[in-house]
Parts: structure tokens; C-alpha cells; sequence
């Protein structure tokens, strides 16, 4: 279900230090405008920033790349337990960032685009 709790849980998983997360984007659901979420947000001092109400376009890289999960991932799939949900989902995250080329990136993976520019900045 998503509700505030599963919102709360996955920025509870971030490995990096949520300190350092300036801003956090979503729509107008209540799963993410409530008290659990608005405390977490407070916490580490994070911006929140609402999508304008009926505007699809405010989250147009989360909605394809949702997409892209729902059709490359999710499709088709039953998972027997949350646990196996979160594991294979891990796996996934991984190749997808790692090794999946992307032809809006020069046919890279997200890490080695980023490594890429990374390189020429400094």
C-alpha cells in the first residue's frame, strides 16, 4: 500500500546522510503531506516542494521513470513476501544505475554518465 509509512520507510533506507538533501519533490498525495512525512522532512531540515495541483508536468522524470519500472520490473511479477519485493528490487536499482545503458545519457549507465561529467567539470 502507499501510505505515509511506506514514504516514511524508504527515506528511512537512504544510506547517505539525509543532511545533505536540500529538497524533497512529490505530488499532492496524502501520503506524502501528513504528519509522519512532515517531521521526517523537519528532522534533517529537508525543503519540501509540491508539484502544482493538476500539473503532470512538475513530476514528468519520476512518472517515466516509474514507468519504466512498472513495465521492465514490476510487469507480470508476484512476490511472495516483502522481504523478496525489497531484495529484488535492490538488485534491480543496481543494474538499472549501474549497468543499464540509457540512450538519453549517450548510451551510458546513470554512474558512468555521471563519472563521465564528473571528470570534465574538474
Amino acid at each position: 500500500n502507499k501510505d505515509a509509512l511506506l514514504v516514511y520507510r524508504a527515506l528511512s533506507s537512504i544510506k547517505g546522510n539525509l543532511h545533505t538533501v536540500q529538497m524533497f519533490h512529490t505530488d499532492r498525495g496524502r501520503e506524502y503531506k501528513n504528519q509522519v512525512i512532515d517531521e521526517a522532512l523537519e528532522t534533517f531540515n529537508i525543503k519540501r516542494s509540491l508539484s502544482l495541483k493538476g500539473c503532470p508536468y512538475d513530476n514528468a522524470v519520476a512518472e517515466a521513470t516509474f514507468k519504466i519500472i512498472k513495465t521492465e520490473f514490476v510487469k507480470k511479477r508476484h512476490f511472495d513476501s516483502l522481504e523478496e519485493l525489497q531484495r529484488e528490487f535492490t538488485d534491480y536499482v543496481h543494474w538499472f544505475n549501474h549497468l543499464r545503458i540509457h540512450g538519453t545519457l549517450d548510451y551510458l549507465s546513470p554512474v558512468a554518465y555521471k563519472f563521465t561529467h564528473l571528470k570534465k567539470t574538474v
